[in-house]
């Protein structure tokens, strides 16, 4: 048994968009329902998502995967591909080359982001949407994240301005600084679970700095302008949107979402900040069980049957 993930566990790669995308698979192909995970950055991996696959315990099989660029799979250089409608339809072809079905669908920061933009793309996969930490109004989470570190310690905000200032973000203080902001807003466990310090130590920095920017609060990358807020009021799936009350992505972004799509359940964790799953383990996953249980079961996908990754690109 890998250490943290349930049996049974299924690896491997599959063709997306003619590169090798790597997915892990937790619990059994008969299970009464799929959980579709997808990953924040851009240019995380898989691997802090963990938590979610304590829901095989329910009868569900939990899939992940890592994105084209990221983690195990295709380290692709094409910044064409880097973008949240490629991610879209990575995501689709994904879920068609596994045969999963419809799938109830979960995302994290810009995971959430990729969540709510596959089940606008593809209402008919979507079962269910489950968001920790998304984004759909990005000027709006950078003005908040402005807003945190406002409250900073003076010397870390200075630290912040000089380093902004004079393009330094590798300084000693900066990073000092921007550790107080993750310890605050990122993850309020300390230090950070294993599997979340191994995703942001092992971050695609082409993706990360192409599509988001230097670090977590500094985001002047591609998706620093994406705003489709005013569209959400098309998602007709049930929807559980959460967040931490300390998150980067703070509650007011979360409450923006929930407005949005008709319906909508907002679940905000006063002990968390971006990863509740981690800092609030147990109470988040009796949460997200509960909306599962109410959300209706997907038919099951057939056998799975991946396109070989020899079919593959680099």
């Amino acid at each position: 048994m890998v250490e943290g993930w349930p049996e049974p566990m299924v690896e491997g790669r599959t063709a997306v968009t003619g590169h090798a995308m790597y997915y892990r698979i937790c619990g059994s192909p008969n299970a009464r329902s799929t959980i579709l995970c997808m990953h924040g950055g851009p240019g995380a991996t898989h691997d802090y998502l963990q938590p979610l696959s304590d829901l095989v315990r329910d009868g569900h099989r939990v899939v992940f995967y890592d994105q084209l660029g990221c983690g195990r799979s295709a380290r692709i250089t094409d910044t064409s591909l880097f973008s949240l409608d490629h991610n879209v339809l990575e995501v689709e072809e994904l879920r068609r080359s596994l045969n999963l079905g419809p799938v109830h669908v979960f995302g994290s920061s810009y995971g959430g982001t990729l969540a709510l933009a596959y089940t606008r793309a593809h209402p008919e996969a979507v079962r269910s949407l489950t968001t920790a930490g998304g984004v759909a109004d990005f000027p709006l989470a950078i003005s908040e994240m402005r807003r945190w570190i406002a409250e900073l310690p003076v010397g870390a905000r200075e630290a912040l301005r000089r380093g902004e200032e004079q393009g330094r973000f590798d300084a000693p203080e900066y990073r000092a600084a921007m550790n107080e902001f993750y310890r605050r807003h990122l993850c309020r466990r300390w230090p950070m679970p294993a599997p979340l310090a191994y995703s942001l130590e092992n971050i695609s920095q082409p993706v990360y700095l192409y599509m988001n920017g230097p670090n977590e609060f500094t985001i002047v990358g591609t998706i620093k302008d994406i705003r489709f807020v005013d569209r959400l009021g098309a998602i007709r799936a049930p929807t559980l949107v959460t967040g931490g009350r300390y998150d980067e992505v703070s509650p007011r972004v979360a409450e923006q979402i929930a407005r949005a799509i008709p319906g909508a359940e907002l679940e905000i964790f006063p002990g968390s900040s971006h990863v509740p799953f981690w800092e609030e383990r147990r109470a988040y996953i009796d949460r997200v069980r509960r909306f599962l249980g109410r959300a209706a079961e997907p038919p099951r996908g057939g056998p799975l049957v991946p396109r070989p990754p020899a079919e593959c690109g680099s």
